[in-house]
């Protein structure tokens, strides 16, 4: 599976985003199974119908064809109110817009890292909804790492080991749905 494209995507702007760093984990843990491109969201504009009419926004235009170019999709998603990030939802409605939304019969995975007792286990769930729209494929595991502050850095860097394993696992899971599902390289 090493030709597999993955588009990760963060939904946090934090520079020491746990988020961001369980991505980053996951392109080490991934490099000899699969490529892993992570982007920001920080440049995207708050979804607006009459600017999407007039042409996509260049960042947008960037994320879409980011999308587009991917085999699956990993979000790695933080819990605000119980919720996915504004930001995350905001590059999901504009990624899921009409005219060849990218997102539409792709397969993707959503993990999270919080500071709260529960991880993200609310916020994946109300993303799992929020991806029937776009008729993207969910794969049904998910990794959610709570209390996140011990187990990052300053910097955002996952630094434990059993953390670790349990990304490897996720990250197994994933591709083996991937190949049980047939996604191939576009």
């Amino acid at each position: 599976m090493s030709e597999l494209r993955l588009l990760g995507i963060p939904g946090s702007l934090r520079l020491g985003s746990y988020n961001r760093g369980l991505l980053v984990a996951a392109q080490e843990l991934l490099r000899d199974r699969a490529t892993l491109e992570i982007v920001s969201l920080a440049e995207i504009p708050l979804y607006n119908d009459d600017v999407r009419a007039l042409g996509w926004p260049e960042p947008v235009a960037r994320l879409r064809g980011a999308a587009a170019a991917s085999d699956a999709i990993l979000f790695a998603t933080p819990e605000y109110n119980f919720a996915p990030s504004g930001v995350l939802k905001n590059a999901i409605d504009w990624l899921s817009r009409k005219p060849d939304p990218p997102l539409r019969g792709i397969p993707y995975a959503s993990m999270g890292a919080s500071s709260g007792a529960f991880g993200t286990v609310r916020a994946q769930l109300v993303l799992r909804q929020i991806m029937l729209f776009p008729e993207a494929l969910g794969y049904q595991g998910s990794l959610h790492v709570a209390r996140a502050a011990q187990y990052f850095d300053e910097a955002g860097r996952l630094t434990d080991d059993e953390t670790r394993k349990r990304l490897a696992g996720f990250l197994d899971g994933f591709l083996a749905y991937l190949e049980q599902i047939g996604a191939c390289p576009r």
